[in-house]
């Protein structure tokens, strides 16, 4: 039986594809590489994994080709692939996120229907938006305050249609701010470490007292890994969180200690869709899961700032 690992090039889905192999699993690698960030990248992030005996890349553009054959005899889709990101979700950009992720999923989901196999969709905090509560439960109601979160929260319905009336047996990861190496060049850990590197000010957007609950990239892939192991479980939306929240002028200030100089900030207004603050209730991981974060931030944010190094 094997995997399939869709937006496999990308952050989290490099990481997970790595830790299926390491465990024995055959995996194949689904991927279009978008142009969302430079596909050099994507492609750098696999390299390691083409020559592996038990893993096979197909390079398959899930909005428009057939999926059919693709899916038929897998154990478990790992369904990641995504357009990514809020900022770009706005105007004319809106339609590439409906493709990427909502007709992408509708595809998938109709393919596997009555296959028998498994699907764990990735799913994000942002479809939360502004949150309730210091730490937000997998039952809060979904304000999304983005086009890109009313495209993950529209995709993750579906799944979850398909998952009560539709035969396939789903379950849904909602990640919080995952970091770790290989993270996209966009986000804002990679680009605080690229701008400190080179004693250039970090652009912040509001005035850094914003917090979010940042995921280190390896317990981002156990949660999911778990998610897709477990039987019967009950309830199949999971927070996946770091366990603590911390403001970015916090997280600047880590920096600064981990690269051993102060950190220059320049200060820029917030960008619409950006919320104030993020925090994930873990009980339920932890409960049915077994599930529960332990990578530090401090050493994650230090593996990251190593791995960008040795990029250098």
């Amino acid at each position: 039986m094997t995997d399939i690992v869709t937006g496999v090039a990308g952050f989290i889905g490099s990481h997970l594809a790595t830790r299926l192999l390491a465990e024995g699993h055959d995996v194949v690698g689904v991927d279009c590489f978008t142009d969302y960030y430079d596909p050099a990248v994507k492609r750098a992030n696999i390299a390691g994994l083409l020559d592996h005996p038990r893993f096979r890349l197909a390079e398959h553009d899930l909005a428009t080709e057939p999926l059919d054959d693709l899916v038929t005899g897998a154990a478990c889709v790992f369904h990641l692939a995504a357009q990514p990101g809020v900022r770009g979700s706005w105007g004319d950009g809106f339609a590439t996120y409906v493709r990427q992720n909502v007709i992408a999923t509708q595809r998938l989901l109709e393919a596997m229907g009555g296959a028998g196999t498994r699907l764990v969709y990735a799913s994000s905090s942002s479809i939360y938006g502004e949150a309730e509560q210091a730490q937000t439960a997998e039952d809060c109601l979904p304000r999304p305050v983005s086009p890109y979160g009313v495209t993950k929260l529209s995709a993750e319905q579906l799944v979850m249609a398909y998952h009560r009336t539709g035969g396939v047996d789903a379950r849904c990861v909602r990640y919080f701010t995952v970091y770790g190496p290989r993270q996209r060049p966009d986000m804002a850990f990679s680009r605080f470490i690229r701008a400190a590197r080179r004693d250039e000010p970090v652009d912040v957007y509001g005035d850094g007292s914003q917090t979010r609950d940042f995921t280190f990239v390896s317990d981002a892939v156990d949660a999911t890994l778990r998610a897709g192991l477990v039987d019967d479980p009950g309830e199949a939306i999971f927070n996946v969180g770091g366990g603590s929240t911390i403001s970015v002028r916090a997280v600047l200030d880590l920096l600064g200690e981990i690269l051993g100089r102060p950190v220059a900030v320049r200060t820029l207004p917030p960008q619409a869709g950006d919320v104030r603050h993020t925090g994930a209730d873990l009980d339920r991981a932890r409960r049915v899961l077994g599930w529960q974060p332990t990578v530090a931030l401090a050493d994650g944010l230090r593996a990251q700032v190593d791995a960008a190094g040795e990029l250098e």
